[in-house]
């Protein structure tokens, strides 16, 4: 009699958002896009993945207004993605009481995603922390991903070596395009830097785009990005397909 073959163990993803923070800027409350966490998340969960979801300094999360489907501006009101995850109460619960960042080992997942909103371009630029913490997995053989703005964390994230992660590699962020369109909208400045402006300052390195606001995601290897908040499921995909299971 054979013995049965046993499942292997599913895949871990660990999902690392802004914890809330005000704009220097335009004095919003800023945190996470919504999109950019519960797309992701649908995508990992469908593929039958384990997920956490943490921050820097843990505690709990908020998402930007704008990326709120049920924010009076209407503009995420068709993110019923997000609408179900945030009106079921076993869900929205993962946004309550996060661990920080302190408190996991990378060693501990197949996948590090750090997601973007508002909230990056001021908790996450200069979270020392953080990048080391992503730079780790990264020389550790593990597939690493950031979204949006999220991945303002890879104009500062180093190597062992002292090379940014991004030497070398192709990779993709918020456009120019996209901030142009966001400051039109409102009428007014809102970042504190344009991450392809800064960017296109670094040598040895590609930072690509596609159209605004269409749904693109790069893969360099083990090193994800997407470029906003449409891309999201794009992102997880080429997670999915970097990790083969």
């Amino acid at each position: 009699m054979t013995e049965p073959i046993a499942a292997a163990e599913p895949c871990r993803i660990l999902m690392i958002a802004s914890n809330p923070a005000t704009s220097p800027v335009t004095g919003w409350p800023i945190g996470l896009w919504w999109a950019e966490l519960t797309h992701p998340w649908l995508t990992f969960h469908e593929a039958g993945y384990d997920i956490d979801i943490i921050s820097a300094d843990g505690g709990d999360l908020v998402g930007d207004g704008l990326s709120d489907p049920e924010d009076e501006s209407g503009y995420s009101a068709d993110d019923i993605i997000s609408l179900g995850f945030k009106q079921s109460p076993k869900h929205a619960d993962f946004l309550k009481g996060t661990r920080q960042l302190s408190e996991v080992d990378w060693r501990d997942y197949d996948a590090i995603m750090v997601i973007g909103g508002q909230g990056p371009m001021v908790t996450m630029v200069d979270n020392t922390a953080l990048h080391q913490f992503f730079a780790d997995a990264y020389e550790g053989g593990k597939v690493v991903c950031a979204i949006c703005h999220g991945t303002c964390i890879l104009l500062k994230t180093t190597l062992s070596n002292g090379d940014l992660l991004v030497k070398g590699k192709t990779w993709t962020g918020f456009a120019n395009s996209e901030e142009e369109f966001a400051e039109s909208a409102v009428g007014g400045k809102i970042q504190p830097f344009w991450i392809q402006s800064e960017a296109s300052d670094i040598s040895d390195t590609n930072f690509i785009v596609s159209k605004p606001f269409g749904s693109f995601a790069v893969r360099d290897g083990r090193l994800i990005t997407g470029q906003q908040q449409n891309s999201g499921r794009a992102a997880a995909e080429r997670v999915i397909e970097a990790l083969g299971r």
